[in-house]
């Protein structure tokens, strides 16, 4: 049987989508830096408050997803295996996370597209997405060693593994539907080629 969100995680969570919708709207309306805290607030029928309790400011909006994937990232390394996983087992644990990162990234496939224009014109925004690629980085190696990988072939399989997720964007671009396929593809030729 499984268990039910609580009303108040229920609540939460539906606060928080409606921030993130209003958000992405206004955005896709009036462009980025047009778009303010208190209109989206407003937008999403919810206090400045409210606003401020899960996001720092409007540029985190654009990363709602991010502190999920580092929780997903950081739990799948609470439970070392028997015996430390070797390279390349890291490796395809590294890719696996990727996997679950551009699933997230374009089950939205206007969102999707929406945030990466955004980025592209907001220098400030892609400084903030680069950060978030690191912060997901550390998130993985740190994952990677809970489970008794070696520092260093924890570090290389999850830059590896961030390297082929950025040769993937940079080929699919703003198009959600070949971000995967061409994430898959740098995987294959750098399997290739080692």
């Amino acid at each position: 049987m499984t268990q039910q969100v609580p009303l108040r995680e229920r609540k939460r969570r539906r606060a928080r989508e409606a921030i993130v919708d209003a958000a992405f709207a206004l955005f896709a309306e009036r462009g980025f830096a047009d778009a303010t805290v208190t209109e989206i607030a407003e937008r999403a029928e919810v206090g400045r408050t409210t606003f401020f309790r899960y996001f720092g400011d409007k540029q985190e909006v654009l990363f709602a997803d991010e502190r999920e994937l580092v929780e997903q990232l950081l739990q799948r390394g609470s439970e070392p295996p028997s015996k430390p996983p070797t390279f390349g087992e890291a490796l395809d644990q590294a890719r696996s996370a990727v996997d679950a990162m551009c699933a997230a990234v374009t089950v939205d496939e206007q969102r999707y597209r929406l945030h990466e224009q955004l980025i592209a014109d907001n220098p400030e925004l892609h400084d903030r997405s680069e950060r978030k690629l690191l912060h997901l980085t550390d998130a993985m190696i740190t994952a990677l060693a809970a489970q008794g990988t070696a520092p260093e072939e924890a570090a290389l399989a999850a830059h590896l593994a961030l390297a082929c997720y950025r040769a993937g964007k940079a080929t699919a671009g703003a198009d959600p539907r070949k971000l995967k396929r061409a994430v898959d593809e740098a995987f294959d030729l750098l399997l290739r080629k080692t």
